[in-house]
């Protein structure tokens, strides 16, 4: 099923994420590092839609994903994932040494953000039936 290999998917694109976040330091790290973030924004917010569709709820993009999924109780901190999502974008459209810096001394506190919406997310897979029940 396609909803599983997308889990799963996220569920390693953290792994690695994480992974990297474990290298010393050096410009390579960073810049891996980033790159690894950017697939794993991308990833919560797809999953985070298979979540909700399965639920009887849609949402379209990442803003209106992370929306829903705030309401829904998914999602914690509304700002960290603000600063997320604006962080992806700038990291992905603008490339300066200043920047990377600074999305990087981020990454280990957005690192324990995805964590912890993959074991929400991985905890509560099921959607409950017609009468609401799992």
């Amino acid at each position: 099923m396609q909803d599983d290999r997308r889990f799963a998917d996220f569920q390693q694109a953290i792994a690695r994420f994480e992974e990297s976040l474990s290298e010393p330091r050096s410009g390579i790290v960073r810049d891996s590092s980033i790159k690894r973030f950017e697939l794993c924004f991308e990833l919560s917010w797809k999953v985070i839609q298979i979540y909700l569709r399965l639920r009887g709820l849609t949402c379209r993009s990442p803003r209106d994903c992370l929306k829903e999924a705030f309401g829904y109780g998914l999602l914690g901190d509304e700002q960290l994932w603000a600063r997320m999502a604006q962080d992806r974008n700038l990291s992905v459209h603008t490339y300066n040494e200043e920047l990377a810096n600074q999305v990087y001394a981020r990454l280990t506190e957005y690192s324990t953000a995805l964590r912890s919406l993959c074991e929400a997310i991985g905890t509560d897979r099921d959607p409950p039936d017609s009468e609401g029940n799992k």
